[in-house]
């Protein structure tokens, strides 16, 4: 009797430990580990941007607990929680979606740890409703703040804030199809672990300032689709780990760099659509990680066979249409055994359109339209069906297919028949042997579908036929 008692009191005291544990768990759920100043910044930043009628009164048992805010996420700093992400825009069905009316209120300044801050489709009038960056409060961020990305607003407008320049800690700053003007800002070149810097379809003019030599660790440049003017910056020689150069639909102008020989890591380089000139320079040959380079639509000019082609055997596209070259396409492309796309199109290239060009194993689209190409093509059928449409000659006013080897569905497009040619021997005459011989072309001669091209031509060459042997 007395050990059931004693197994009984054990049994309470146990159920009474636990469900001390379990009230004292719930007291520690319940109280909030984030600090009222964090709460109160990061609700009234939100509310700018989304508006008032959001208080968090659905969010348990705060912004970083068991419902956390979508696009908002938080680290533990001495025990307590701070916003480290904050990402505002449609990116997910249920992320935080913007107000007409918004504003940046000075309370983002507040979020002492946060690393990532990102506004997508948040400013969408270009008209009503403009707002621009704060010059103001970045130092605040200067010791958190890691990426900065403003994407998609047609409505942010003005400047870049040159204050940006005091986030020594940012390492990406993207300021992504806004309607953002004036000129890049030379502070931009204090952002030493920049690594990526993305300021494309904007209205930035001005020249690029030359500002990349303490950006070193800089692996993606994107400055394409503004209105920029000048030269490339020599400093750009600077950026040795640079993957990706983008600066294309600028109006730049000048000679290629001799210092794109530095840049040994670059996969891809855009400068199409500006106004470079000054021929090919011998530097790009030495970039020999190129997978991707678009040169098209400058006048550039010069021999194309300035280059050691073979020695970009990454390769993967080449795209150098409309830049006013000239001379023969070299053997040495032949070597490019990657390249899939090759546009030469708007040149003004001469000779013979070699046919091991079909040997290239992964080549899909080969477009020559609009130079001085001569000769018979010599590609053959099971190329023309490969190609299909990728395939382009046409504007070659010396360049011709054989009709009797191509059926119609393989014919180039806007690329004429060759003539045929025909040889009659005539026996011996007072006159001696003598070799008369006629060309016609095939498209309107006897091999033409047209019936009353037949009538006439096909007697004809019998009348010459019997006139050579039977002398009539």
């Amino acid at each position: 009797m007395r050990n059931f008692k004693a197994f009984g009191h054990a049994i309470i005291s146990l159920f009474i430990i636990s469900l001390s544990a379990r009230c004292h768990g719930q007291v520690e759920l319940d109280t909030a580990p984030m600090e009222k100043a964090e709460r109160d910044a990061l609700f009234s930043t939100i509310q700018g941007f989304v508006g008032n009628w959001w208080n968090g009164s659905d969010l348990y048992p705060d912004p970083c607990g068991w419902t956390p805010i979508q696009g908002v996420s938080c680290d533990l700093f001495d025990g307590f929680w701070y916003v480290t992400v904050l990402n505002i825009g449609p990116i997910h069905e249920n992320s935080l979606r913007c107000a007409k009316n918004l504003e940046f209120r000075p309370h983002l300044f507040e979020l002492k740890h946060l690393k990532s801050l990102s506004l997508f489709k948040c400013f969408k009038s270009q008209r009503r409703h403009q707002v621009t960056i704060p010059n103001a409060n970045w130092e605040n961020l200067a010791g958190s703040l890691e990426s900065l990305e403003f994407r998609s607003n047609t409505g942010l407008v003005g400047k870049i804030p040159s204050s940006f320049g005091v986030l020594k800690k940012l390492q990406s700053l993207v300021l992504l199809e806004n309607s953002l003007t004036g000129e890049i800002p030379p502070d931009i070149g204090n952002l030493n672990k920049l690594k990526r810097l993305v300021l494309a379809e904007n209205n930035f003019s001005g020249h690029i300032p030359d500002i990349f030599s303490a950006l070193g660790d800089m692996l993606i440049l994107d400055l394409s689709r503004n209105s920029l003017s000048g030269s490339l910056p020599l400093t750009l020689g600077c950026l040795t780990s640079l993957l990706k150069l983008d600066v294309s639909n600028n109006h730049l102008e000048g000679n290629l760099l001799k210092e794109f020989a530095y840049l040994k890591n670059l996969t891809l380089l855009d400068l199409g659509d500006n106004r470079f000139s000054g021929g090919l320079t011998l530097s790009i040959q030495e970039m020999y990680s190129l997978e991707e380079m678009v040169l098209s639509k400058n006048a550039i000019g010069g021999d194309i066979r300035t280059l050691k082609w073979e020695n970009l055997h990454n390769l993967v596209s080449l795209d150098l249409s409309n830049m006013r070259l000239k001379g023969e396409i070299p053997e040495s492309i032949l070597e490019l055994k990657r390249l899939r796309f090759l546009g030469l199109s708007d040149n003004n290239l001469t000779g013979n359109l070699s046919p091991k060009l079909s040997t290239l194993p992964c080549l899909n689209a080969l477009y020559v339209s609009g130079n001085n190409l001569a000769g018979e093509l010599k590609f053959s059928m099971e190329f023309y069906g490969k190609m299909g449409t990728r395939f382009g000659a046409w504007n070659n006013p010396n360049l011709c297919y054989p009709l009797e080897v191509l059926p119609t569905s393989h014919v180039p497009f806007g690329v004429k028949p060759c003539q045929q040619e025909i040889k009659l021997v005539e026996s011996n005459t007072s006159a001696g042997n003598v070799n008369k011989t006629f060309h016609s072309i095939a498209s309107s001669g006897f091999m033409s579908h047209d019936p009353n091209h037949f009538c006439w031509t096909f007697p004809l060459i019998m009348l010459l036929f019997l006139n050579s042997y039977i002398g009539l």
